[in-house]
C-alpha cells in the first residue's frame, strides 16, 4: 500500500509539472515578412545521454529540449527520484547508407536556418535562375551594340591599262530613331523581371524547406512521445501479468495492455517513417547529394495569432515578387512596343572612297548615302503583335493576382482550423485528458476501476498529444506559406524569360 501512495505522489506531480501553463513558450508571428529573412525560433536541447549514444551510431534521433507535455506514467520504478525522458531506438533511420564521397559530413544536429543556408546555395533552381538572369544581361549588351563599321578596296578597268581606278573605301551604317537605346530597355526590363523570378525562387525553396522542415520536426516529436509511452506500455504489461499471478486481475488485463504495446509500436515504426521520407525531402531541396539523418532542433507553434485575412491578401499581393515579376513584363512589354513603332524609321548607311585614277594620274574621292524606303514593309506585323503582348503581360498580372488570392484562401482555412486545433488542445483537451488519466489512476489504487479503464484513460491521453503535435505541424506549415507569399515549388521547372538577341538583327536588318 506504501508503494502504491508513492507512486499516487509520483504521478501527481509528474501531471503538475507536465500541465503547468507558464511551460507554453509564446512565438509571435503577425504579418507576413520575407521569408528568407524570418528567423528560426530554434532552441537547441540537450539530449539524453542513451539518444546521443545511438544517435552517434546514426540509428535514432536524438531527443531535444521538452517541447510538449510529458506522456504520464501509471507505473514508474519507486526507486526513481527524478523522471527522465527516454527517446527509445525507432526503427526509422535507412539500415543501408552510401558512403561515397557525396554523403556530407554528419552534424549533432541541425536547425531550420541550417537547411535553408544549404538550399539558398546549392538548389538547382535557384542556380538555374541565377545563370538565367546573367543570360539576360549579355542580351541587353549585345542589342545595343552599334554596327561595325566596313572597310574595303575596289578597281575598276583592270584590264584597260593606264585607265584603271583604284579606291579603299569606308562604310558606316547609322542608326536613327534611336533604336540602340530602346533595344537596351526592352531587356533592361527583362532582366528586372529575371530578378523578380529569382526572388520568387527563393522565396519557393525556402517555403519548401520550411514546411518539409516542420514536417520532419513533428515527426520526431512523435517519435519521441511515442518512445515515452512505449515505456508506459511494457510497464503496464508486466503489471498485468503481475496481477494475474497474485490472483487480482484477468487475462483480459493483460490481453488489452499487450493490444496497446502494439499498437503503440506500430505507431512508432510509421512515425520513424514519416520522419525519413520527410528527411529525404528536406535533403533534396537543399540540392546536396546525401545526408544523413541528425537532429532536428526547433520548436512547434504553441500559439500564434489571428490574423485579419483581407490585410494580409492586400499585404502578400502588392509585396509578392511574383506579383512584381508580372508587373515588369508589362513594362517590359510597352517598352517593346515603342521600340517596334520607331521600326520603319530608315537608317543611313554612308560610304566614303579615297583613290586613284591612272587616266588621268589624279587623286579621286567618292561619297555614297543609302537608306531604305519603307513603302511595302513598315513593320506593321510586329507593331501588332507587341500590342497582343502588352494585352496579354496585362492579363497576366491579373491573373497571378487572382491567383494569389486563391492560394491564400486554401492556406487561411489550414492556418485557422490549425490554430482553433492548437488553442483547444493546449488549453482545454489536454488538460482535461491529464486530468482524467490522474483519477483513473487513482479510483484504480482504491479498487473502484478496472484496469482496462485505466488503459483507455492512457490511450486517450497519448491520442491527444499526438493529435496536439499533428496540429502544430499543420499551423507551423500554413504559417510557412504565409510567410512565404504562398509561394512553394523549390523544384519544378524554371522558365526561361531571359529573351534573346533578334532586336539587333531587327535593328541593321531594316526588314
Amino acid at each position: 500500500m506504501k508503494s502504491i501512495q508513492l507512486v499516487a505522489g509520483i504521478l501527481a506531480v509528474c501531471i503538475a509539472s507536465g500541465c503547468s501553463q507558464d511551460r507554453w513558450q509564446v512565438r509571435d508571428n503577425s504579418l507576413p515578412q520575407r521569408h528568407h529573412q524570418l528567423t528560426s525560433v530554434a532552441e537547441r536541447g540537450t539530449a539524453s545521454s542513451n539518444a546521443q549514444d545511438a544517435a552517434s551510431k546514426g540509428k535514432t534521433i536524438a531527443r531535444p529540449s521538452d517541447e510538449q507535455t510529458p506522456i504520464v506514467s501509471l507505473v514508474s520504478a519507486t526507486n526513481e527520484t527524478s523522471r527522465e525522458t527516454v527517446a527509445t531506438e525507432p526503427p526509422m533511420v535507412p539500415g543501408n547508407v552510401d558512403n561515397s564521397t557525396d554523403l556530407q559530413p554528419v552534424q549533432s544536429s541541425m536547425s531550420l536556418s541550417d537547411f535553408e543556408s544549404l538550399a539558398l546555395a546549392n538548389n538547382p533552381s535557384i542556380l538555374e535562375l541565377a545563370a538565367t538572369t546573367q543570360k539576360a544581361s549579355g542580351y541587353r549588351h549585345q542589342v545595343g551594340l552599334k554596327a561595325n563599321p566596313t572597310f574595303g578596296y575596289q578597281g575598276t578597268q583592270l584590264a584597260d591599262r593606264n585607265t584603271d581606278q583604284h579606291v579603299a573605301f569606308l562604310e558606316q551604317e547609322f542608326v536613327t530613331g534611336n533604336k540602340l537605346a530602346l533595344n537596351r530597355n526592352v531587356l533592361n526590363e527583362a532582366i528586372r523581371a529575371q530578378l523578380q523570378e529569382l526572388e520568387a525562387q527563393k522565396l519557393r525553396v525556402s517555403t519548401d524547406i520550411e514546411v518539409k522542415f516542420y514536417e520532419a520536426l513533428a515527426a520526431q516529436r512523435r517519435v519521441h512521445l511515442i518512445g515515452d509511452f512505449q515505456t508506459v506500455t511494457t510497464k503496464g504489461i508486466e503489471v498485468s501479468e503481475a496481477r494475474v499471478d497474485a490472483g487480482e486481475g484477468t487475462k483480459i488485463d493483460t490481453l488489452q495492455a499487450t493490444i496497446q504495446k502494439n499498437e503503440v509500436d506500430l505507431a512508432l515504426q510509421q512515425a520513424g517513417i514519416q520522419f525519413d521520407a520527410a528527411w529525404r525531402g528536406l535533403v533534396a531541396l537543399t540540392g546536396i547529394a546525401q545526408m544523413e539523418p541528425t537532429t532536428l532542433i526547433g520548436e512547434l507553434p504553441k500559439q500564434l495569432e489571428e490574423k485579419d485575412w483581407m490585410f494580409v491578401t492586400s499585404t502578400v499581393v502588392s509585396s509578392s515578387p511574383e506579383y512584381r515579376a508580372a508587373q515588369t513584363r508589362v513594362a517590359q512589354a510597352r517598352a517593346a512596343l515603342q521600340r517596334h513603332g520607331v521600326q520603319a524609321i530608315p537608317n543611313l548607311t554612308v560610304q566614303i572612297a579615297a583613290g586613284v585614277d591612272n587616266s588621268t594620274n589624279n587623286g579621286m574621292m567618292n561619297v555614297q548615302i543609302g537608306a531604305p524606303v519603307p513603302v511595302f514593309n513598315k513593320n506593321q506585323g510586329n507593331i501588332s503583335a507587341a500590342q497582343a503582348e502588352f494585352c496579354r503581360a496585362s492579363m497576366e498580372v491579373q491573373r497571378i493576382h487572382k491567383s494569389i488570392e486563391a492560394r491564400l484562401a486554401e492556406v487561411s482555412q489550414d492556418y485557422d482550423a490549425a490554430l482553433a486545433a492548437v488553442t483547444k488542445y493546449r488549453d482545454k483537451i489536454l488538460p482535461n485528458a491529464a486530468e482524467a488519466l490522474k483519477l483513473a489512476e487513482q479510483v484504480y489504487e482504491i479498487g473502484d476501476t478496472t484496469f482496462v479503464q485505466v488503459l483507455v484513460a492512457r490511450r486517450t491521453y497519448f491520442d491527444s498529444n499526438l493529435r496536439f503535435v499533428e496540429a502544430q505541424s499543420q499551423l507551423a506549415q500554413a504559417n510557412a506559406r504565409i510567410n512565404g507569399y504562398v509561394l512553394t515549388g523549390g523544384l519544378d521547372a524554371v522558365p526561361d524569360n531571359s529573351g534573346d538577341d533578334s532586336l539587333r538583327g531587327l535593328t541593321f536588318s531594316q526588314e
